[in-house]
């Protein structure tokens, strides 16, 4: 069953791409979608209700374990400022050495729950919770701060899927992120084989070209092995700077422009995997 689970994982997130740059999608629409890479990738789903069931009753399992954790903390720092408001009226340093430490510890449990709120669970990159609560204004998703953002597209990557399977594709996917990582930049997930990078207001469009077209380089000359056989894979990107105030949808619309004129020019080069 958790095979069986994989498999509809990757099928979603498969789907899920597909329909990313479709305006419209009706539920006929999306479930005709998913039938069809679903009988691409000889996948059967005998007891949709159940495996539905499963899925929910997952989610909700998570979030009751997210609240539970959240109303231990805020209950564990309200007895902490309590006992610490009276050890600091009775002058007691003990205690206060004591509050201090559980503080610390109760600090790094947060920390902890915050990170698990921000990461795609495959890839360990940022989400798009990160970008809305981290970089945008709330209820109108404009940017608080001035930047540079840079979106980035793996190219072939059905390819890679289609010949080596999934598993590998999820594998792909983990060595692209940890190697965007080594930028020092934020790396969002935002869609399936899709990720942006957010640079400081300091680092500008020259830089960040010249960053991701060395990193490209530099990944291009990798053979990752799949079973038997090895291959390459390279990426796409497109980069704009963004001002406090400007929309997401709409600098992402204009880093996509540009990821795709990219795209057109790497091709010419790299044939395939």
């Amino acid at each position: 069953m958790e095979m069986d689970e994989k498999k509809l994982e990757i099928l979603s997130n498969e789907v899920k791409s597909s329909i990313g740059e479709l305006p419209i999608v009706t539920p006929s629409l999306y479930r005709s979608i998913f039938e069809e890479y679903a009988k691409k990738n000889h996948i059967e789903i005998e007891d949709e209700q159940e495996v539905s069931k499963n899925v929910i009753a997952q989610q909700c399992s998570k979030l009751t374990t997210l609240q539970e954790q959240t109303y231990e903390n805020a209950n564990a720092l309200s007895q902490n400022t309590s006992n610490a408001i009276e050890a600091i009226q009775n002058k007691d340093d003990e205690t206060l050495k004591q509050i201090l430490t559980e503080t610390k510890k109760l600090r790094q449990e947060v920390d902890k729950l915050k990170e698990s709120l921000y990461k795609d669970e495959l890839t360990n990159a940022l989400n798009r919770k990160w970008i809305h609560d981290k970089c945008l204004r709330e209820g109108v998703s404009t940017f608080t701060e001035n930047g540079t953002l840079a979106i980035i597209d793996l190219n072939y990557f059905k390819q890679v899927n289609d010949t080596h399977g999934h598993i590998i594709g999820d594998k792909v996917l983990i060595f692209i992120t940890n190697e965007l990582k080594k930028i020092g930049s934020p790396v969002i997930r935002y869609g399936g084989d899709e990720f942006i990078i957010i640079f400081k207001e300091n680092i500008s469009i020259e830089k960040a070209h010249k960053v991701l077209d060395k990193l490209r380089e530099t990944i291009l000359s990798k053979k990752l092995k799949a079973h038997s056989s090895t291959f390459t894979v390279s990426f796409s990107f497109g980069i704009t700077a963004f001002k406090d105030g400007d929309l997401l949808e709409t600098v992402v619309e204009q880093a996509d422009k540009d990821m795709y004129e990219d795209k057109i020019q790497i091709k010419k080069r790299v044939t395939g995997i």
